[in-house]
């Protein structure tokens, strides 16, 4: 099972990242219809941009650490404006899903993208392009 658990850090990053990016194609484009559409420059405007756009790069693995850890810090600040306020437990504010997505994207922060990311693919690339150096 060791042997599988980058592979399923990448599995549960893209799955992550694609629910994500519905929520924000939700409010941006009204697909899948939802009950939110802000415009421009609503702050849940902004929020649809980085779940769309956050979402597909998490999916993707492209700067998983830095586009992780923007949309932790994004759902903690949902979940503390729009859902502690009404009560203190996540299953009755409604807020279990911005808490639990919260702490997956910390996890992936510092996890980063597993190994089936674009994160890896350059990380190798780019080391076969360095040239050696002398030990001159």
């Amino acid at each position: 099972m060791a042997d599988w658990e980058p592979r399923m850090l990448s599995i549960l990053r893209v799955m992550t990242g694609l629910m994500f990016m519905e929520h924000g194609l939700s409010k941006l484009f009204n697909f899948p219809p939802g009950a939110m559409h802000p415009s421009f420059p609503a702050l849940l405007w902004f929020a649809g941009v980085l779940e769309c756009f956050g979402g597909a790069l998490v999916a993707l693995g492209l700067f998983t650490r830095v586009v992780a850890f923007l949309l932790s810090g994004e759902m903690a600040i949902g979940y503390f404006m729009f859902h502690a306020p009404k009560s203190f437990f996540p299953l009755l504010n409604g807020g279990d899903a911005a808490a639990l997505y919260c702490f997956v994207f910390l996890y992936l922060a510092f996890a980063g993208g597993g190994e089936w990311s674009v994160d890896r693919l350059r990380a190798s690339t780019g080391a076969s392009r360095t040239p050696a150096r002398s030990s001159v």
